[in-house]
């Protein structure tokens, strides 16, 4: 049974809450129209300005892709959104979601830009030092081929390493060897874990929740970032071949830095 007891509220506490009134009270513009509120883009949770989007959508081999300065003030339900909970951004690709011409697979994922998304990014891992930490979930994966890569190196070929979720086991890759490492065996959907790859002097540093998993060997040149939800299943592997069949992944944190 749940006790309740009347409390007097002091003047600290009122105080105390009207400070948290004004913080969650919705934004207003001056005049009579309302600003944009908190969890309307997804560029209010995560800083984009270097970045764009691929969406599982558009005419095949030519998915819809959104630059700076669209990218900004952008959002597409269900594929690219803030969550319900308005604490990340949701990323969901569908196994029959339209797919670049380079790939059999859909995705909607964030590709690292330059030049306050003007230009695609390209760094070599042979100079310089090159970060990007995230945390993120993977909330969903498809049936019958439960595989989705979260994040990724990619250089001007193909990825160089990513983290892929297959079932219940997620692994760092190393070019085509899908299973190169083991984080654990026993993932369980909608656990938030922080990643984070470090690129220098020609090796790549991988870490889970701040522990290095792994160094991989890595000179080349043209290399970018990339996040969300790269579902690695289609309608010839996976079924339903429905939009109701998709991989999904909630990112909390993005952040990259060139050194």
């Amino acid at each position: 049974m749940r006790l309740t007891r009347k409390r007097t509220l002091t003047t600290a506490g009122v105080a105390a809450l009207s400070a948290l009134a004004a913080l969650t009270a919705p934004i207003v513009a001056s005049g009579t129209a309302a600003a944009a509120a908190p969890c309307d883009y997804p560029a209010q949770k995560l800083d984009l300005t270097n970045w764009k989007q691929t969406l599982p959508t558009g005419s095949s081999g030519s998915p819809t892709e959104i630059k700076q300065p669209a990218l900004a003030t952008y959002s597409s339900n269900p594929w690219f959104m803030v969550n319900a909970a308005c604490t990340g951004v949701q990323f969901r690709s569908a196994v029959n979601g339209v797919t670049t011409s380079g790939s059999s697979y859909a995705r909607s994922e964030l590709r690292e830009m330059a030049d306050n998304g003007t230009e695609n990014a390209s760094w070599s891992a042979s100079s310089g030092t090159h970060t990007l930490t995230f945390r993120e979930a993977f909330n969903k994966l498809p049936s019958t081929k439960p595989h989705v890569v979260g994040a990724q190196i990619h250089d001007s070929d193909d990825d160089v390493t990513v983290f892929r979720l297959e079932d219940t086991s997620l692994y760092i890759t190393k070019g085509d060897d899908t299973h190169y490492k083991l984080v654990t065996s026993n993932y369980k959907l909608n656990t938030v874990y922080e990643g984070k790859f470090v690129v220098s002097g020609g090796k790549i540093k991988v870490y889970y929740n701040g522990v290095l998993q792994t160094t991989i060997a890595h000179t080349a040149s043209g290399n970018y970032f990339k996040a969300g939800a790269y579902t690695q299943a289609n309608c010839d592997n996976s079924s339903p071949c429905s939009s109701s069949n998709y991989g999904q992944v909630s990112v909390y944190k993005l952040a990259v830095t060139h050194s």
